[in-house]
């Protein structure tokens, strides 16, 4: 065989990828959107678990300063008052808490549902750690007029999440220094946040003057969203003089 019938080798190229860039730009960006995927959800778990588990502990330590702060109530059932009229408190300062809500449709087996009402509707120094709002120059609790008060149904403890469990007749207990004032649910409605008529004086009819002490409970709707809001109205049925006793509708113990 000579040298002239001898193949050269065959040489390869190897050809430059010409989506090197390109794949590494979009791994990087898919690491990135992964990363931002468990920070979110890290925020989720944060908003809708932790600060329920904060508020909780917040909620104990409010309710055991409230029970040393109002004068003590025998636990016994009184006979409500309807003919009198109840005492009337002058509003606190902001942040204040100074009552407390039982709503028993919400009891959870032994546990009665009660959460502690501070005064304003700021999220930031009321809502979001303090619980239920007292919407500044709306009734006190007894008083003619609407006693508003504001929550959350999601996160920070959800306070009002049952909401739309309620019904025509349920019992709403407000617990003050003074007494206990039994409301009766009326109607429940939803609204949009521009409908501020619903925490007027005369919420049926906002041009009149009221003649009625009644209650509103106020709420983000659906759950998930700030779209709506939805909206419990009452009035109420009777009292009972704190060093009286408790109204029945609470079964005479807290």
């Amino acid at each position: 065989m000579t040298t002239a019938e001898i193949a050269p080798p065959v040489r390869h190229r190897r050809r430059r990828s010409r989506g090197g860039a390109g794949s590494a730009f979009v791994g990087f960006l898919g690491e990135l959107l992964i990363t931002a995927g468990l920070l979110l959800g890290l925020f989720v778990a944060w908003q809708l678990w932790w600060t329920d588990v904060e508020a909780e502990q917040l909620q104990t330590s409010l309710s055991e300063t409230l029970d040393a702060e109002l004068p003590d109530s025998p636990a016994v059932v009184a006979p409500p008052q309807v003919d009198e009229p109840p005492p009337v408190a002058e509003a606190p300062l902001d942040a204040t808490t100074f009552a407390r809500l039982w709503v028993p449709r919400w009891d959870s087996g032994d546990d009665a549902y009660r959460r502690t009402i501070s005064e304003g509707t700021d999220r930031a120094t009321v809502l979001d750690v303090l619980g239920i709002g007292h919407y500044t120059d709306t009734a006190m609790p007894g008083d003619i007029g609407n006693f508003a008060l504001a929550g959350h149904r999601q996160s920070h403890g959800k306070p009002f999440y049952d909401i739309p469990t309620l019904e025509v007749g349920d019992d709403l207990v407000v617990e003050t220094a003074e007494a206990w004032y039994v409301y009766k649910v009326t109607d429940s409605l939803i609204v949009t946040p521009s409908q501020t008529e619903v925490i007027a004086a005369n919420p049926s009819d906002p041009s009149a003057a009221p003649t009625a002490a009644s209650i509103t409970l106020t709420t983000c709707h659906p759950l998930f969203s700030t779209r709506e809001r939805y909206i419990v109205h009452g009035t109420l049925d009777s009292w009972v003089p704190r060093d009286a006793g408790r109204p029945a509708e609470l079964g005479g113990e807290a």
